[in-house]
């Protein structure tokens, strides 16, 4: 896996040894990324980039591809939520490698169970890559907007398998919802 684009495009990522994960692939967080610079559905209301010093959560975060591309592209910070002890470490280690140890903070705990954020770090964009076939996404989307976590105009984006429905949970709207290859990428934004 490599950072597909911004400042570190094409620098390697690592992987986690677990089959239990399950990595964005490189193609999917392009159409991703290009989806979040140049789609006007997604940008905010002043017609600029969500990520242009913005802060992001990477929920269920693996090896960290989702918030170390989003800080390549331009993201302040970004909250990498991993229970896993194997992709902590990988996560550790990327964060390192690639320079971005001051930018994240790695928090290993359940997404659905966040615990409070810190004074005024509300994200802007939220990634949710929960295992395929759970109901985990939608459960940590809401207990991460319980919490605190999200800002009133947060934009989620939850992938799921292809051919997987996902209903947006209370509070929530679906903006848009695109196929990729084996995943789908649903676009949902804080119901106002």
């Amino acid at each position: 896996m490599r950072i597909v684009g911004g400042t570190h495009r094409g620098r390697p990522i690592a992987a986690p040894p677990s089959r239990d994960t399950r990595p964005t692939i490189d193609r999917v967080r392009e159409s991703l990324f290009n989806m979040l610079a140049h789609s006007p559905a997604l940008l905010t209301e002043s017609g600029q980039p969500r990520l242009a010093d913005g802060i992001v959560i990477d929920a269920f975060a693996g090896s960290g591809a989702l918030a170390f591309e989003a800080l390549s592209r331009g993201a302040r910070h970004a909250y990498l939520f991993e229970i896993d002890p194997a992709a902590r470490r990988v996560i550790l280690r990327n964060a390192s490698e690639l320079g971005f140890g001051s930018r994240t903070t790695l928090r290993g705990m359940d997404a659905c169970q966040p615990g409070k954020p810190p004074a005024d770090q509300q994200a802007d964009i939220v990634f949710l890559d929960p295992p395929y076939r759970s109901d985990l996404g939608a459960k940590a989307l809401t207990a991460l907007d319980r919490e605190g976590w999200l800002k009133p105009d947060v934009l989620a984006i939850v992938e799921t398998d292809a051919k997987a429905s996902f209903d947006p949970p209370a509070g929530f709207t679906l903006l848009d919802e695109r196929r990729q290859g084996p995943a789908k990428l649903v676009f949902l934004t804080k119901t106002a």
